[in-house]
């Protein structure tokens, strides 16, 4: 291994804070409202969520010190993860300038999901709460949160949106595993997962009934709630990426011109991202969605709510409905209806723009990337790099320098391509 690659994987390239977004918005982050009249969806947060999460969402800190018990995890876990220059992809795409991606498919479970639920599971073990529950939509959020909850001695409970649950039994079983109990959502489980199989028993399920789902469970069994996105402390603890990102270019001497992320509620997104927005004004950033679940262009900037059931508190994000079912699409991470509220306000402002990807380009991209690079990427992280490729395509000529995030690696989603 060279002297300059151990170097960009060296323990003190992992930052020593998080980065908190809020205090560098446009404009002030528009507060969640409450959303039922016979209870209150904020308050409820607090018996949900571990106190430290939930003070780290409303801070207006710009950081936040990452306790040593975390930082240790983080470095038995695979942080930091490489940053690798990508030069076969860019001799293939014949382009005159650089591209770089950061790997996060280098984590023990294969994401950057792991990066917040150690912290979340933590703060819940520090409460001494009986247990953690979460949604999950392709997996990689369930099998960080198993995991995490494992390394804490926490039992964990994960409501897998079923079309996922079906498509990849894979995920399943490394959840189970982590000693996590997986079922498919809507479930019998819950008062309200038994409604929906009532209206619809073949229900193929959304995120945002599994979000209803695991709420619901916290409450009754005294578990803490995991934040998988959207929710600013999730995308708080996720700076790791970007923080990272940045110090490694330095050490090569570089600075990305153009960063490419892929967009379900916007964690892997705003962490990777957002850390440069101090950096420079001039950096091009691109959000990057679904074709098939258009949020940015045909969704609206509205309040609106984060689960189905309107448990949780509404929060101004763009949103298709809470009630929307998106397609059957594989990359099951990028199912949900809204997007993160500091991202919606960004996008807002136009200061990140927003791109969309089919699931066509998608697989296009991830045979380019893998026979170019040899990373085989998961369909989610595919959606940033069709866009990338879009961008080259239209921009061959230029000399740019592109980052692209690469949030996971795909090797348990190889049936896409069956």
């Amino acid at each position: 291994m060279s002297e300059e690659f151990k170097s960009l994987l060296s323990n003190d390239i992992i930052p020593e804070n998080w980065y908190n977004v809020t205090p560098d918005l446009p404009e002030p982050l528009p507060p969640p409202r409450d959303t039922k009249t016979d209870f209150s969806s904020i308050n409820l947060l607090n018996k949900i969520l571990p106190k430290e999460v939930l003070k780290q969402e409303f801070t207006f800190k710009r950081y936040e010190k990452i306790p040593d018990e975390i930082m240790e995890k983080y470095l038995q876990i695979g942080r930091p993860t490489p940053l690798i220059r990508a030069k076969n992809l860019e001799k293939y795409l014949d382009y005159n300038g650089k591209i770089f991606f950061k790997y996060e498919g280098a984590t023990a479970t294969g994401s950057h999901k792991i990066n917040t639920a150690i912290a979340q599971a933590y703060y819940a073990m520090e409460e001494s709460a009986n247990g953690v529950t979460t949604e999950t939509g392709a997996g990689q959020w369930g099998s960080a949160t198993a995991l995490a909850a494992s390394l804490y001695n926490l039992k964990s409970q994960i409501f897998m949106v079923r079309i996922s649950y079906e498509q990849k039994p894979l995920r399943k079983v490394v959840m189970s595993l982590y000693n996590s109990n997986v079922v498919p959502s809507p479930s019998n489980l819950t008062e309200f997962g038994r409604k929906i199989l009532k209206e619809n028993p073949e229900h193929p399920g959304t995120l945002g009934i599994g979000i209803s789902e695991a709420v619901e469970y916290a409450l009754d069994h005294n578990y803490r709630y995991m934040v998988a996105s959207v929710m600013n402390s999730a995308l708080t603890h996720q700076s790791v990426i970007g923080q990272e990102s940045i110090r490694q270019m330095e050490l090569l001497g570089e600075f990305p011109d153009v960063l490419f992320g892929c967009v379900g509620g916007g964690s892997n997104f705003g962490g990777f991202a957002f850390p440069f927005l101090p950096k420079s004004d001039d950096i091009e950033i691109y959000a990057t969605t679904a074709h098939e679940v258009p949020k940015f262009s045909k969704g609206e900037y509205k309040y609106d709510l984060m689960d189905t059931a309107g448990v949780l508190p509404a929060v101004r994000m763009y949103s298709l409905g809470a009630d929307f079912v998106p397609p059957k699409i594989y990359a099951g991470g990028l199912r949900y209806h809204g997007a993160a509220p500091s991202l919606s306000l960004l996008i807002n402002h136009g200061r990140i723009k927003s791109d969309e990807v089919s699931e066509s380009e998608v697989k296009d991209a991830i045979k380019i990337f893998a026979n170019t690079q040899g990373f085989i990427i998961a369909p989610e992280s595919g959606h940033a790099v069709a866009s990338a490729i879009k961008y080259i395509k239209n921009h061959r000529n230029d000399k740019k320098t592109l980052l692209i995030n690469v949030s996971g690696h795909g090797l348990l989603d190889l049936s896409i391509f069956q």
